[in-house]
């Protein structure tokens, strides 16, 4: 009758303590516990939400990625040890809850409940210190606080004033896509990912805007931040614009410059490169071409930052491996190329985040899709051992592949040729390190790349870019010597195409059990899997990242707060500053119980109430 009278009714999901009665609708609803008989008390229910709610919160504490005496920082008490899940008694139900024990300073001790989790995060600082552990109760903490927000108050004024800066200056503004630039984009041989189709859409859409385009591209060894390049520079150069490729070794010069040269084969794009592989004759002609228009996209080291390289008509800079330059060479950049659209492409994985941090403030795309086929590198910790060296090597040959052999000693890598052609007698073995000759490395690496060589052993050279698929096996001796991040760069040589590819990683037998550097591998081997760049980022490569981005001026306060409440204040004060209302730093909810009682009666499960503040 009640539905007759213009009533309508709605379906709601939330949990149904008891059933009801609706005569009007004729209507019995019983709840499941009624049912199955899994009667559950009001408070019991409350908090399975306030866990539910716990697991999807954002700042909650990943536990896959602590272990028990590892720095955590809490959100109000500062830096502790975290001593590991324990179970406390409950003052309110007089039972027991399991709780996160937190160690500071003179051995007091705070137990977090785990609903108050996400009020705690693992402290990640810069470089290998360990910071001091803070006092319950003390002002050191606070201090540390104030000062990292005045500081990233003033960072982000910065960095948004920079934005501001770049979108009221007029720049080149691209034409819509060519006929060519399709023609163009069809002929690469691999299917792009997704993430890859939305970052070059991105740098396109930035180009032919009015203002200087400056956007970061972020992705994992190998996942293809080159091809978003190409294809921009291709739109650039049908654009009627010169287009510069900054690189920083002459190794990885050479090999964008092939690479380019023969992308761009087909049509009429001259290419050519500035390094200290070429005469001081080529290079005066290439300065000429460039200044008078006949040369359309240049590929270089920092020689191209040189105050003799002058450009007729440049519209796109892009600098690959940011990282790798120095500061001065950085400011000069910014100088030269203030009103040029410029793509900077970085192999080390940023952060989620300090992404979400920075968007708003700074235009950002990750590439976090494997590409198709793409399978993970298995990775082997041992001991230096000669017969696995000879085994490994044998293998990859035998499918007719070729390795990297790290050794970073120059005085002693002669002798490890010799040792490696005693191992493997078939194998033609070649050496490889930066105080070669520049003519004679360069013959090395051709020699290398057209599979006339084996092994190529060498020192870090090879760290940087380097895309050789036919190399499918890298053998690292003393792993040890190397952080986490150079370790992740060099696994990255390899496996990059569809064969399965392998990475020995040699310690000391001295250095087997225990230590940083064990913790180092032992790091790179959990973290196989694709993409994983983004996770290791969360030890010491995520504070490189950072560094690159924020520059050095912020580390302290990195130092002081950790990464992660870092990563949020910042995010506070660049919305702060936008005039957005920010994001709250820490969710409030206050729950009561209460009975709604009369005289002389005794309560009911009716007149149990609940009130949310």
């Amino acid at each position: 009758r009640a539905l007759d009278e213009g009533f309508r009714s709605a379906f709601i999901q939330r949990p149904l303590l008891r059933g009801f009665l609706w005569p009007e609708a004729k209507l019995v609803v019983l709840s499941d516990a009624e049912i199955f008989g899994r009667y559950q008390t009001l408070r019991a229910m409350r908090r399975r939400e306030r866990l539910a709610s716990l697991r999807t919160h954002q700042g909650a504490l990943d536990f896959t990625e602590i272990a028990e005496g590892d720095y955590v920082v809490h959100l109000h008490h500062g830096i502790a040890l975290y001593a590991g899940l324990q179970t406390i008694p409950s003052g309110d139900t007089g039972g027991e809850v399991e709780a996160l024990a937190l160690e500071f300073a003179e051995g007091a001790k705070l137990f977090v409940p785990l609903e108050q989790a996400y009020l705690v995060s693992r402290y990640v600082g810069v470089g290998k210190r360990h910071p001091p552990l803070d006092t319950l109760g003390g002002a050191r903490w606070e201090r540390a606080k104030k000062a990292t927000r005045r500081a990233v108050m003033d960072y982000a004024a910065n960095l948004l004033k920079v934005q501001a800066e770049r979108n009221s200056i007029p720049g080149h503004t691209f034409a819509p896509d060519t006929p060519w630039q399709e023609e163009f984009e069809q002929a690469f041989l691999y299917k792009p990912t997704e993430d890859q189709l939305k970052a070059i859409q991105a740098v396109k859409d930035d180009m032919e805007q009015p203002k200087p385009t400056d956007r970061l591209i972020c992705g994992d060894v190998g996942f293809g931040k080159t091809e978003v390049a190409i294809r921009a520079a291709f739109k650039a150069v049908m654009g009627g614009k010169q287009v510069a490729f900054l690189v920083p070794t002459t190794v990885l010069a050479q090999q964008h410059f092939q690479t380019l040269r023969e992308r761009f084969a087909d049509y009429p794009i001259r290419v050519d490169t500035l390094s200290r592989f070429r005469t001081p004759a080529q290079q005066k002609k290439t300065v000429a071409d460039l200044a008078a228009g006949g040369v359309d996209v240049i590929v270089g080291t920092h020689r191209l930052i040189s105050k003799d390289v002058v450009f007729k008509d440049i519209g796109l800079v892009v600098i690959d491996e940011e990282q790798r330059f120095g500061v001065r060479q950085k400011e000069r950049l910014k100088e030269r190329f203030r009103l040029v659209d410029v793509i900077t492409l970085s192999a080390t994985p940023i952060p989620r985040t300090l992404y979400l941090s920075l968007t708003g403030a700074r235009d950002l795309s990750t590439i976090e899709t494997p590409p198709a086929n793409r399978i993970p590198v298995e990775t082997i910790v041992g001991p230096y051992d000669e017969r696995v060296i000879r085994q490994a090597i044998e293998r990859e040959l035998a499918r007719g592949g070729q390795v990297f052999f790290l050794h970073n000693r120059v005085q002693s890598i002669q002798g490890v040729r010799a040792r490696l052609e005693f191992l493997v007698p078939g194998a033609r073995v070649d050496v490889g390190h930066g105080q070669m000759d520049e003519h004679q490395l360069e013959d090395v690496m051709a020699r290398f790349v057209a599979g006339e060589t084996d092994v190529l052993l060498s020192t870090t050279i090879i760290e940087s870019g380097l895309d050789i698929p036919n190399a499918n096996t890298i053998i690292i001796d003393r792993a040890d010597r190397f952080g986490l991040a150079d370790l992740y760069q060099l696994r990255g040589r390899v496996g990059r195409a569809q064969h399965k590819a392998y990475a020995y990683l040699m310690l000391p037998p001295s250095l087997m059990g225990t230590g940083d550097a064990r913790k180092r591998v032992n790091a790179i081997k959990q973290y196989s899997q694709l993409g994983a760049g983004f996770k290791i980022a969360m030890r010491d490569l995520e504070i490189r990242g950072a560094g690159n981005l924020l520059g050095t001026a912020q580390s302290g306060h990195i130092t002081a707060v950790g990464f992660d409440l870092y990563c949020q204040l910042l995010k506070h004060a660049v919305a702060t500053l936008k005039g957005e209302r920010p994001a709250r730093l820490v969710d409030t909810k206050l729950d009561l119980d209460f009975l709604v009682l009369q005289e002389t009666d005794t309560p009911g499960p009716d007149q149990i109430g609940r009130a949310h503040v």
